[in-house]
This record gives structure tokens, C-alpha cells and sequence, in this order.
């Protein structure tokens, strides 16, 4: 049993770092400007940045729970998932 959970955990592990190769090569084909031509340098870097963030799960639904650990609902969520992506 223990060589199964082994070679699982083996599998998984290596399964997970080509996921993440994977989006961030779709991401780069999609680092295109207005007229279709690649991106270079920062515009690039942003792009790619922007991309792999929206193919992220939105984890700040995630962190939104109250001192006491249980999830917020309503007005106090909203907030709390505002705060946690950045917007004003």
C-alpha cells in the first residue's frame, strides 16, 4: 500500500509543474499587440502576468472569512474579496 500511495505522490508531483508550463505557454501566445505582432520586454512580461492571474481560481473568495474562521457572507464578502484583488 505504501509503494502505491508512493508512486501516487510521485506522478502528481510531476504532473502539476507541466499544468502550470502549459498555461504559461498559452499565455505567451496570447502576448500579441493591437496588430497582431508579438510582444516584447515588459509588455510581454505584463501581459503574460495578467494572463496566468485570470487563469488562476480566484483564491480571495477563498481568504474571505471572518476572525473566527467561518465564511463571510454578503456586503462584509464583497469587501473583503475587493480588498484582497487590489481594487479601490
Amino acid at each position: 500500500m505504501k509503494k502505491i500511495i508512493i508512486a501516487f505522490s510521485i506522478v502528481f508531483s510531476l504532473a502539476i509543474p507541466s499544468v502550470a508550463f502549459a498555461d504559461q505557454v498559452a499565455c505567451e501566445a496570447k502576448a500579441v499587440s493591437k496588430e497582431g505582432k508579438p510582444l516584447y520586454g515588459a509588455a510581454k512580461d505584463a501581459s503574460i502576468k495578467k494572463c496566468m492571474g485570470d487563469a488562476k481560481p480566484n483564491d480571495c473568495e477563498a481568504k474571505a472569512v471572518s476572525k473566527d474562521g467561518k465564511p463571510l457572507y454578503g456586503a462584509a464578502k464583497a469587501a473583503s474579496i475587493k480588498k484582497c484583488e487590489g481594487g479601490n
